[in-house]
């Protein structure tokens, strides 16, 4: 069959309903991305854990629906669509809510087959009662949200999507419009942030009411339970936000307790309450490229002695927050200035790090844009969230 013919094909949208269609829902994404400049293999084991109903405690709160689009026998294109209760019993004006569902985990092989699995996503929502679909999120707003319209020439670090830029226009012209932009931010590590900061930073450090300390990791768990409760509190008037589960604080702590360095990862607590924090994760990415993704045979080898001391690797900062009540206020400010030297001091003393990425950042998020200029880091990345009304 020449090509032109194979693309007439008629494209049969499938259903995933068992374990072996979830492997394969994931090898069809790997086999995409391999084909991407840039993009860095993730485990397979832990990518299929991701949608695996009985892991995964997203789908504690969520319905989800997995397709697989194929010509003949030939795989062409995957795609998602979920319904998150929680998102559904947020306030419409922070963007999801009553109606809202969505998709993601979307790649297709051309402009036909795209708009063919996501009509395929569509129906399925409608179906399930759903006015509005918002995309591509994958699975959870806290995983990979967005798609990647500005940023292929380097390759993401953790926990950020990484996708061709065509897949834009193929979205955009099944009628679908951008609802929300996230930045990921660059920063120079190795240079200081200038006088005010300094400044800024100092006052804190001078005064006793103000106590920035290193997260415990003897006390995982109860850390854990504060950062996330700051998390919900800071966070909860965001676009887009919807609260973690306790089978979600769990969940998150277990998997990142292997790349939290203690150095790198603060509270800060006025009076004696704990009232902001700041995670940074060593980029596990810089290691995922050197073994392709694969653990074994000697994979795993690597990979232990990486975490162990990750020197040299980049730094992402995927979470910070300050209680609600201390929002548009100078301590709110101070507070995370202090909380971003810190950390900057210790990945070049301990790490050798010389660069660090913040994000993902809300386009409105005025204070988060307003710290990132200061500190004087530069849009590297550009993510895209789409809307359409569905009937």
């Amino acid at each position: 069959m020449t090509d032109v013919a194979n693309r007439k094909a008629e494209i049969e949208i499938a259903p995933v309903t068992d374990k072996r269609g979830r492997a394969a829902f994931v090898d069809l994404g790997r086999a995409f991305s391999d084909r991407l400049e840039n993009f860095v293999p993730q485990i397979r084991s832990e990518q299929i854990e991701l949608v695996d109903p009985a892991k995964n405690p997203f789908f504690g709160h969520a319905r989800v629906q997995l397709f697989i689009a194929k010509r003949g026998d030939t795989p062409v294109g995957r795609i998602s669509a979920h319904i998150d209760e929680l998102a559904l019993a947020m306030p419409p004006e922070q963007g999801f809510g009553p109606g809202t569902g969505f998709f993601g985990y979307f790649d297709a092989e051309d402009e036909t087959v795209a708009h063919a699995l996501l009509s395929a996503a569509e129906a399925w929502l409608a179906g399930e009662g759903m006015t509005r679909v918002l995309g591509p999120i994958s699975l959870s707003i806290w995983e990979e949200p967005g798609l990647l319209v500005r940023g292929q020439s380097h390759p993401p670090m953790l926990l950020m999507g990484h996708h061709p830029a065509h897949y834009a226009g193929w979205i955009e012209a099944a009628g679908f419009t951008r609802a929300k932009t996230l930045y990921t931010y660059d920063l120079d590590i190795t240079q200081g942030f200038g006088p005010l900061v300094d400044r800024l930073v100092q006052a804190g450090q001078r005064n006793p009411r103000i106590h920035l300390r290193r997260v415990d990791k003897s006390r995982w768990d109860e850390e854990v339970t504060t950062i996330l409760a700051i998390l919900n509190d800071a966070w909860s008037d965001n676009w887009g936000f919807v609260p973690f589960t306790p089978a979600e604080v769990a969940y998150a702590g277990k998997k990142l307790r292997a790349i939290i360095h203690e150095e790198l990862n603060v509270i800060v607590e006025v009076d004696g309450r704990p009232v902001a924090f700041m995670l940074t994760w060593p980029d596990v990415n810089d290691a995922l490229a050197k073994i392709k993704g694969k653990l074994f045979p000697f994979g795993w080898l690597h990979m232990l002695r990486w975490l162990r001391h990750p020197k040299g690797a980049g730094m992402r900062v995927p979470l910070m927050g300050v209680l609600k009540e201390l929002h548009n206020t100078r301590l709110a400010g101070q507070l995370a200035f202090m909380m971003i030297e810190a950390i900057r001091v210790e990945a070049i003393g301990k790490f050798e790090s010389t660069r660090g990425e913040l994000g993902w950042v809300l386009d409105d998020n005025q204070g988060m844009l307003a710290i990132a200029d200061t500190i004087k880091s530069k849009v590297n990345r550009e993510y895209a969230i789409y809307e359409r009304m569905l009937g």
